[in-house]
């Protein structure tokens, strides 16, 4: 019997991109998976870096969470509603990261 496992193994991929929500120019250095001025991600992914996704919808930061000492941002997709958390990046703004974090309280 053959039983396909899903791993979740982390594809590498440098990819500049555009954010569909602000509009800002991003440069992507292979592990960036969010605008770093809005916070906002992509639907993109099923495993990190395959872009095996077909839902292609924006991923709204809805959360901050501290674990280990290192801050992840909890993203949720406007049109399936998938949740991921992603680390963050040490360009991520400031005043959004406050912003995410308010929305707990």
């Amino acid at each position: 019997m053959l039983c396909l496992v899903q791993t979740k193994r982390f594809q590498k991929k440098i990819e500049d991109f555009t954010c569909e929500h602000c509009g800002r120019g991003v440069e992507g250095s292979g592990f960036t998976n969010h605008c770093p001025g809005c916070l906002w991600s992509k639907h993109v992914d099923e495993n990190p870096g395959d872009r095996a996704s077909r839902c292609g919808g924006m991923m709204e930061p809805v959360s901050l969470e501290i674990r280990h000492g290192e801050e992840r941002i909890l993203h949720r997709c406007v049109v399936c509603g998938h949740e991921k958390y992603n680390e963050r990046a040490r360009n991520d703004s400031f005043e959004a990261i406050a912003q995410v974090g308010n929305l707990e309280n």
